[in-house]
């Protein structure tokens, strides 16, 4: 086994997966200056937009879409080509992830094929990483900064019910598309998230027969509003207080859409923002068109049959069970981090530990909207104390107490919610952080994200990276 470690214990920072958020932590620590290597066990980068990943880590399928619109997605120093278009395609994502990597020299500082399988904090504070190389032979190396970015949709959260299931039982992290070995079949999907709805309305393209199981209700939000990405409409009411546009969100969907009792779906009683939306144009229409038929909640399995809790009883070839991911870190040990089960994610800034001053965790947060772009401010905020430009509270409990109790909306309970933000509020605060360090980001153009306006402008950034 080979050993490493830094120097005289210099600055040495290792980012974990090199998914979006590894990429934007990769290009910050490369544009401050800081030594940094990025340990990703597939062979290249973009995390779960990669499709087929041989790691399995991959959770798209064929015709993955993005659900937030370009305008609202793209890194705020890297816009999207111009020709992409507004909910750009998995293999488009992947390509833009890859070029942003190449553009900011974060290729060069990644190690593909590496599977890092143990991490621990040592005696004298220095991060000791156990890994296997690209070659499989294990090797240890010391970092004095770890930055997370191994993502938080990557862990299946399979349902357990009485009974057994005969047919094929699957989790849409493995759902990669329907094939001829769906045509005809009678199909369950249970969950009502973006996968799930994906799933239902890929499957009745196919199917003879789609049930959708959902155990409580949920708010669907279609891709467009007046013409726009509803996000981008979104934007444009941004300056509101939460609860008015709260409000207004939810009387904007009962009035386009109707009663969910009318479509035979479990009526939601908290306002559209309670709950992380579900963003999809078709699922509506498919239910209003019989080819996706709302079903309760799964009482029990018996074989080919699925008992639901009103005492319906189906045939089924096919579940896919769309039920969410663990938010788990397999390479540390549960006594040290463990946050599978926490109705909230302790975390001041949902990145920066109490205990542990040299650990950031970077993109573990589900915004009303997309990570990537408010994942490259934590990235920034990181850098800057790592070299001491920012200073974090001085009572890291109490801010994290007050950050918990103060959710920017009365968000639902439950795992589900436990790392769930607004985007426009999130995005404000890590601004606020960031100026603290000296960094002021621009405001933001109509529609659309600001833009890097002093200090590290985006034009240097891209001099530097080149």
């Amino acid at each position: 086994m080979i050993q490493t470690s830094p120097a005289g214990g210099k600055t040495r920072v290792a980012v974990i997966g090199a998914g979006p958020s590894g990429i934007a932590a990769a290009k910050n620590c490369i544009a401050t200056g800081l030594p940094v290597v990025v340990f990703e066990k597939n062979d290249k980068v973009g995390g779960n937009w990669v499709f087929n990943a041989a790691t399995g880590h991959s959770s798209v399928y064929d015709n993955t879409h993005i659900i937030s619109s370009k305008a609202w997605s793209e890194y705020e120093d890297f816009p999207m080509p111009a020709d992409y278009p507004d909910y750009p395609s998995h293999r488009q994502l992947q390509a833009y992830f890859d070029s942003y990597a190449r553009h900011f020299g974060v290729l060069d500082a990644t190690r593909f094929k590496h599977q890092v399988n143990h991490i621990t904090r040592e005696a004298d504070g220095a991060w000791r990483v156990e890994f296997h190389d690209a070659e499989g032979r294990p090797q240890v190396e010391h970092f004095s900064h770890l930055m997370v970015c191994n993502g938080h949709h990557w862990n299946p959260k399979y349902p357990e019910y009485p009974g057994e299931f005969s047919g094929r039982f699957m989790h849409s992290h493995d759902f990669k598309g329907v094939d001829e070995s769906w045509r005809g079949k009678s199909v369950l999907v249970i969950g009502a998230g973006n996968s799930a709805c994906d799933v239902a309305v890929e499957s009745a393209r196919l199917a003879s027969n789609v049930g959708l199981s959902m155990r409580k209700p949920q708010w669907f939000m279609p891709k467009f509003m007046f013409g726009k990405p509803s996000d981008v409409v979104a934007s444009g009411s941004a300056w509101l207080p939460g609860w008015l546009r709260s409000w207004f969100t939810t009387r904007l969907l009962r009035v386009m859409q109707g009663s969910y009792a009318d479509y035979g779906l479990p009526v939601p009683k908290g306002s559209a923002f309670s709950m992380h939306p579900t963003l999809n144009s078709d699922l509506l229409d498919f239910i209003r068109h019989g080819k996706v038929k709302p079903r309760p909640a799964v009482e029990r399995l018996d074989g080919d049959h699925v008992q639901f809790v009103d005492g319906r009883r189906e045939h089924f070839d096919i579940i896919c069970a769309c039920t969410g991911f663990w938010t788990t870190f397999p390479f540390f040990d549960k006594r040290f981090i463990d946050f599978q089960h926490v109705p909230k994610i302790p975390l001041f800034r949902k990145m920066m530990h109490a205990e542990h001053g040299t650990l950031y965790f970077i993109g573990l947060f589900q915004p009303l909207g997309c990570i990537w772009p408010l994942a490259d401010y934590q990235a920034r905020l990181a850098c800057a104390e790592i070299q001491g430009r920012y200073q974090r509270p001085a009572d890291m409990q109490a801010a994290i107490r007050h950050e918990v109790g103060n959710p920017h909306f009365a968000f639902e309970g439950g795992q589900r919610h436990a790392v769930e933000v607004d985007y426009h509020r999130f995005r404000k605060e890590l601004k606020a952080e960031l100026k603290k360090a000296g960094i002021d980001i621009g405001e933001a153009p109509a529609g659309r994200p600001g833009h890097y306006k002093t200090s590290v402008k985006a034009a240097a950034l891209r001099q530097q990276a080149a």
